[in-house]
């Protein structure tokens, strides 16, 4: 589970050696975006603050070419409105390019808002596996 690189607040790649985890701190705001393969790992706050640097992101990925673009949010702490607004904005873009975003990992806090904005139908939402 390496990851490739870091993408850091101004949208540019940081190769994986060049000191650890880079972030965006924003007062109190913190959040990362590093990649997976074909996943982008947000991890902390995603709120107004970090919607530009992850608006850039997912639609580098998405000019890239040929692969659908996976967010995955189990590190999301919080979300609001104008978060989920933009995913819904890049999947129904995606969507037009006929490439697929999916959301995996939403955490309850994560759905809840999703149900609260009234814009869970806006989603692709992966399915987590029942555990037995």
């Amino acid at each position: 589970m390496g990851y490739d690189y870091v993408i850091v607040g101004d949208g540019g790649h940081v190769p994986r050696g060049f000191g650890g985890v880079q972030s965006r701190d924003t007062g109190d705001n913190m959040m990362d975006i590093t990649m997976d393969g074909p996943a982008l790992v947000l991890h902390g706050d995603f709120d107004v603050r970090s919607t530009f640097m992850v608006r850039t992101a997912i639609y580098e990925r998405l000019e890239g070419g040929e692969q659908d673009v996976i967010v995955d949010m189990t590190e999301v702490d919080t979300i609001d409105v104008t978060a989920l607004r933009v995913l819904a904005v890049a999947t129904r873009q995606a969507s037009r390019s006929g490439h697929l975003l999916t959301l995996r990992n939403c955490g309850p806090s994560v759905r809840r808002m999703m149900h609260i904005s009234r814009l869970a139908h806006s989603f692709y939402v992966e399915r987590e596996a029942a555990s037995a």
